[in-house]
């Protein structure tokens, strides 16, 4: 069988592993979700999470000034919302009204929990040497909450240009990480 040539813009859907998410700030008494698919673990213990989030995105200005968001794990029912947050902008928005989002107190950060989500991960950022190359920031997750109603959540994977793959069947191998 022979190989085709594949456009560079079409790697990234070849290569994000992770679950869309939807990241939500809150600075000047405003709060904000954003949809985002460009993250990657990079410590287990504590865990880090690296992430970009573009400089002319809403949410980037708030991450910055407060050094503190939520990563929320949304399940494929919200399909439809997490693209209506990522095709608007918060700007102009209140994502949470739009698409009836229900914000939930964090304990350590401002940002709020979406209710909706099967998880929710407060962090902080503790790194912005890639910022302004990259607009990579390196968050640590300082409190972590799970919905136990939820025993397979069934998650979005971007795969680029509206395309989304929905987390399936899991299977069980052996494994010495704990």
């Amino acid at each position: 069988m022979a190989k085709r040539s594949l456009a560079l813009s079409m790697v990234y859907g070849l290569l994000e592993p992770g679950p869309v998410l939807l990241l939500t700030t809150a600075h000047k008494g405003r709060v904000n979700a954003m949809t985002l698919s460009w993250h990657t673990m990079m410590e287990f213990e504590p865990p880090l999470v690296g992430c970009v989030v573009s400089g002319k995105d809403f949410s980037f200005a708030a991450l910055k000034a407060t050094r503190e968001c939520v990563l929320n794990i949304p399940t494929a029912e919200l399909a439809q919302q997490v693209v209506g947050c990522g095709n608007c902008s918060g700007r102009e928005v209140d994502k949470f009204q739009k698409f009836g989002l229900k914000p939930l107190p964090a304990k350590r950060v401002a940002a709020p929990l979406i209710g909706e989500c099967y998880a929710n991960l407060e962090c902080k950022v503790v790194d912005t040497r890639l910022l302004n190359r990259y607009n990579f920031f390196v968050l640590e997750v300082v409190q972590a909450w799970i919905d136990p109603k939820f025993k397979d959540p069934r998650t979005l994977h971007h795969r680029g240009h509206g395309t989304f793959m929905v987390a399936g069947a899991s299977i069980k191998l052996p494994s010495k990480m704990r």
